[in-house]
């Protein structure tokens, strides 16, 4: 913050003057003021400069990485927050809301047409090495704005066309209060609107990943155990499959968090996953163990280090060992020609030490290096077609790297997965999504390396609520609270869970009008009956009141349950 100049009271007479006219429209305003350019900078013992200047440019860079979504209008949020105090939640909770939609049913009309356009992830435009940087930056916006356009009205087409399926019905409860069923018959006629899906709106974060799948020849797309396919939308496998050079690159589906899971849920999962996608290997892992008493704080929390038990190890290391030898055959065509054969030539590391692999942990392991370790290549890649499938050159220069790229959504344990595979801690993590902001690349051995890709929000025909329950989305990023908390309640009582009692004033006790005494009288069957208890209606509100009462959180003005802050923690 700047220092305060004096000012005597002429001259802030003049300003006042001059602020109002520039207000009333009579002036245009002044230009604003130029930072002081004579300030020197201060040079570290390295003899960089730091300051408000390296600190501003750090600033301006981090941000440029942060991840943009689409942002609510104020009348869907006010309409969803008037909605949360109307529409009761249904208790008990039906079994059919535990299944997962169809999303292919969403988006197919009654007549087998399509309501919604198909989502996919913009790709790279073609570009060559007499092209400037600006040129191609200039490309790379220009089609991402197309993609956006075209993402958004799909969006919209979606969102109308499924906002009639989602009405509550009503139905009759024996021995309901008057005033419950009329709120229930007022709630039939309004409906919670579905929020848009949210995806990533930065060019700079797509970019990101450009650029791991341009020099990884084999991806392992982490998806979070328990619920696979959310993580894993349809738009993912197309963008891979459309690559120039996909058919020199393999998947790998990995289930993260299976310890949080359990084996028979990941079991269930993996094989619908067979089902779906029978040419890629699956395997599971987990990326953290309890420390023992002493390691970790005094406090009573529970303290996690990054492990990865040998089995799933050498269940990774497997896979990758067969996925790398499948990468070295050539392909038919290839092996049909006997001259294309004498020259083909793999665009990898053809050996690797695999046994180093499995055995490497901590130490120099895991060293890193960042983006700038890519060799860069002397020549322009192939179009597709005759060369495509790897070198035909007499060049017998064997690839440093074999190159191993991690891609998925946030959250879905990128970076724990790096952690657990040296033994250490490499990279930072955190619960929040969206920590990692640019692609690090670190080396397992002298002969592999790993690029841990920032997360990436696909788009995917899922409502933001749903997003936010599985936790793609960050909740400082969300604004509709009430919306996530509703339907959370509609799978979950949380109202049971939390321990909460219902925040509705208790009624008074009814006047004693009995004109016998409890002492002298009998009832016919020798037990007084019990009056039947009210039945008490829960709303997403009722919840975030109840739990800002428990919590003792309170607006600073008014003296109001803080809601705010509760659905912030309750999510």
């Amino acid at each position: 913050m700047q220092r305060r100049k004096p000012c005597s009271p002429k001259k802030r007479r003049e300003q006042l003057r001059l602020k109002r006219a520039v207000k009333r429209g009579d002036i245009p305003p002044p230009p604003p003021s130029k930072p002081d350019q004579h300030r020197k900078g201060r040079k570290g013992p390295t003899g960089q400069s730091i300051g408000s200047t390296t600190r501003a440019t750090a600033a301006e860079s981090t941000r440029r990485l942060e991840s943009s979504f689409v942002k609510l209008p104020p009348a869907f949020l006010e309409k969803t927050r008037v909605l949360a105090y109307k529409l009761p939640l249904t208790r008990p909770i039906p079994p059919e809301l535990a299944i997962l939609p169809d999303v292919d049913k969403q988006i197919t009309s009654a007549d087998g047409g399509r309501t919604a356009g198909e989502l996919t992830c913009p790709r790279r435009p073609k570009w060559r090495y007499d092209m400037s940087k600006k040129e191609v930056e200039a490309n790379e916006e220009g089609l991402f704005k197309k993609w956006l356009a075209q993402t958004d009205a799909a969006v919209n087409a979606w969102c109308n066309a499924s906002s009639d399926d989602d009405a509550p019905q009503t139905s009759s409860v024996p021995g309901a209060p008057d005033r419950v069923l009329d709120r229930r018959s007022e709630a039939a006629t309004d409906a919670m609107p579905r929020a848009p899906t949210s995806y990533e709106h930065n060019l700079e974060v797509w970019r990101q990943l450009w650029r791991v799948t341009e020099i990884s020849q084999i991806l392992l797309i982490l998806l979070d155990s328990r619920c696979p396919i959310l993580h894993f939308p349809p738009a993912l496998p197309s963008y891979l499959s459309s690559l120039p050079h996909a058919s020199r690159i393999r998947t790998i589906l990995v289930l993260t968090k299976v310890d949080i899971s359990g084996p028979d849920r990941v079991a269930a999962w993996t094989k619908h996953l067979n089902a779906l996608y029978p040419d890629m290997r699956i395997v599971q892992v987990e990326s953290y163990v309890e420390k023992h008493a002493g390691e970790g704080s005094s406090s009573g929390r529970k303290m996690y280090a990054p492990h990865l038990p040998s089995a799933f190890r050498e269940t990774l290391v497997n896979a990758l060992r067969e996925t790398h030898a499948e990468l070295l055959e050539p392909p038919p065509e290839i092996k049909s020609n006997p001259e294309r054969l004498a020259r083909w030539r793999p665009r990898m590391r053809s050996s690797v030490d695999w046994d180093a692999v499995l055995r490497a942990r901590g130490g120099q392991v895991g060293t890193v290096v960042g983006g700038a370790a890519d060799p860069k290549p002397t020549k322009p890649p192939l179009e597709d077609g005759v060369g495509s499938e790897g070198h035909e050159e007499d060049d017998d220069s064997d690839p440093k790297f074999l190159t191993i790229g991690l891609i998925g959504q946030p959250n879905v344990g990128k970076s724990s997965l790096l952690n657990a595979l040296f033994g250490t801690q490499k990279v930072r993590v955190s619960r929040t999504p969206g920590k990692t902001k640019h692609f690090q690349t670190l080396f397992w051995t002298s002969e592999v390396r790993l690029v841990d890709c920032p997360g990436l929000v696909i788009p995917n025909y899922v409502p933001m609520e749903t997003q936010v329950l599985s936790g793609i989305l960050p909740i400082s990023r969300v604004s509709a609270i009430p919306l996530c908390i509703y339907h959370a309640a509609r799978l979950i009582p949380l109202e049971k869970v939390l321990g909460l009692a219902h925040p509705s004033p208790p009624s008074a006790a009814p006047e004693d009008k009995r004109t016998w005494r409890e002492d002298i009288f009998t009832w016919r069957d020798g037990e007084q009956p019990k009056a039947q208890p009210k039945e008490v209606v829960w709303t997403a509100m009722d919840i975030l009141t109840a739990y800002a009462n428990k919590k003792g959180w309170m607006t600073a003005q008014a003296g109001r349950p803080d809601v705010n802050r509760a659905g912030n923690a309750s999510t």
